[in-house]
């Protein structure tokens, strides 16, 4: 899709499409309690590195109804800002005190904004382009700036369910390893600092800070020979394995 039509997906279709492939209602209410968990235990891995820390400025990019950018701005003494393409969403993180901007981080323009810190939490699955957004990040971030980012682990997916299939989320475009997510960060200006897996045993979080891009990383060869050699044999295995 082009942003303007993703724009329109995220406004009115993106949360009945979910609650139908899900077979429950998932709208801008229902997920607050789900974030809220997700917000505390997030919180935790990044306090190390807010401790007597003098950011102020918070940048949260899919930041859907603010629950986790109103945490973090609570927990670290930072003003929040959020960015969202879905108007009922921002609608409610307008309620938590958070400035926020109803589009897509790709197409916003920031003018001379600068963050102390910005987060991608449970987003980047969902992005048009995780490359061109990890640059607009680089230059959106303060000298001394973070970058929280996590990932649902498509390899710990589709090895939990056995399947490539069961793996597949209808709202992702993209679909990231560890691997090529630390590929992302480095060629992007990224190092990473620190990287955890979440409770679920499917996200995993890092913490960055700006540093020089390594523009010709990837990952290896023999890696990405591996994990296709992998998807073939679980997608060909007999189900009772």
């Amino acid at each position: 899709m082009t942003a303007e039509a993703y724009g329109r997906f995220y406004d009115g279709v993106y949360r009945p499409l979910v609650s139908a492939f899900h077979g429950r209602l998932i709208d801008a209410r229902t997920i607050q309690a789900e974030q809220r968990e997700y917000a505390a235990e997030r919180a935790e891995f990044i306090r190390p590195f807010m401790t007597n820390s003098a950011r102020k400025t918070m940048l949260d990019i899919g930041g859907s109804t603010g629950v986790v950018a109103a945490h973090f701005a609570k927990e670290f003494g930072m003003r929040g800002t959020l960015i969202d393409p879905a108007p009922l969403e921002v609608e409610q993180a307008q309620r938590l005190g958070l400035d926020t901007i109803t589009g897509l981080v790709e197409q916003h323009d920031f003018g001379t904004r600068r963050f102390d810190m910005v987060i991608i939490c449970q987003t980047v699955d969902h992005l048009l382009d995780v490359a061109g957004t990890l640059a607009r990040v680089r230059q959106l971030l303060s000298g001394d700036g973070l970058l929280f980012i996590d990932i649902v682990d498509f390899r710990a997916a589709y090895l939990r369910n056995w399947s490539v299939e069961a793996a597949i989320k209808i709202d992702h475009p993209f679909y990231l390893t560890e691997r090529t997510m630390v590929a992302y960060l480095r060629s992007s200006g990224f190092d990473v600092l620190r990287s955890d897996y979440a409770a679920d045993h499917l996200h995993v979080s890092y913490v960055c800070r700006p540093g020089h891009a390594d523009v010709d990383v990837m990952p290896a060869v023999a890696s990405v020979e591996e994990m296709l050699r992998e998807v073939r044999f679980v997608q060909n295995a007999p189900h009772r394995m």
